[in-house]
């Protein structure tokens, strides 16, 4: 008889895990290298949803008293009328109609701002936010310290407790516009000082205040 060899065991196989561990290893980067890249990423990220989607919006003034406060945050939806109709009564912010007379602004003060604005902590500086009162095609008139709507009275019950409003009107809304009004109506610069503004310069429309968390609501 032959002498019986065992089969020749060929290489060593090595485990997957084990090949890919030293590699894992050597690209992994340090923490003080990551960290950086992460901020940077998430950054970039909020600018992007706050340009096509959401955007949180700091509340500078007094006029949407009581419903807003100073220094609330307010998130904006950027897709609300691509998918619906303005309404009257909705709380919207807008571009400002005298926006061209603002200064101009660097690249780098540009970039800042979008940053700060995308994360709530600055005010844009080319918008309003206001409430809708009069729609396309409708005749807006004060009278007597209300709002009528094509000779009807309208109710408000998120007027400021003792607004005085002077007799105004009546004017009609030109087509592809709206007549904007805050609820603050004795501090408020807004469609009896600048007139009726065209309703494609609607950012979007508030619908949440997010900020301070006492006063969450929706709006």
């Amino acid at each position: 008889m032959e002498p019986v060899t065992a089969p020749d065991p060929g290489p060593a196989s090595v485990p997957a895990d084990a090949e890919d561990a030293p590699a894992s290893k050597k690209h992994a980067l340090p923490f003080w290298l990551e960290l950086p890249l992460l901020v940077i990423a998430a950054l970039a990220i909020a600018v992007i949803i706050k340009t096509f989607f959401f955007q949180a919006f700091w509340i500078p003034s007094s006029s949407m008293e009581d419903t807003l406060q100073i220094n609330d945050r307010v998130m904006v939806n950027k897709l609300a009328y691509r998918f619906g109709d303005l309404q009257r009564g909705q709380v919207v912010v807008f571009d400002d109609p005298r926006a061209d007379e603002a200064p101009q602004e660097s690249l780098f003060e540009a970039a800042r701002r979008s940053i700060t604005e995308a994360i709530g902590l600055s005010v844009p500086r080319t918008e309003f936010i206001k409430r809708v009162i009069g729609l396309p095609g409708e005749r807006v008139e004060i009278i007597d310290n209300q709002v009528l709507i094509d000779g009807r009275p309208i109710e408000e019950p998120y007027l400021k407790n003792g607004s005085v409003m002077p007799d105004f009107g009546p004017i009609v809304v030109p087509s592809g516009e709206m007549f904007v009004m805050g609820d603050n109506r004795n501090s408020s610069q807004d469609s009896r000082y600048f007139g009726s503004v065209p309703t494609d310069t609607v950012v979007g429309r508030a619908f949440v205040i997010m900020w301070p968390v006492s006063r969450w609501s929706g709006l």
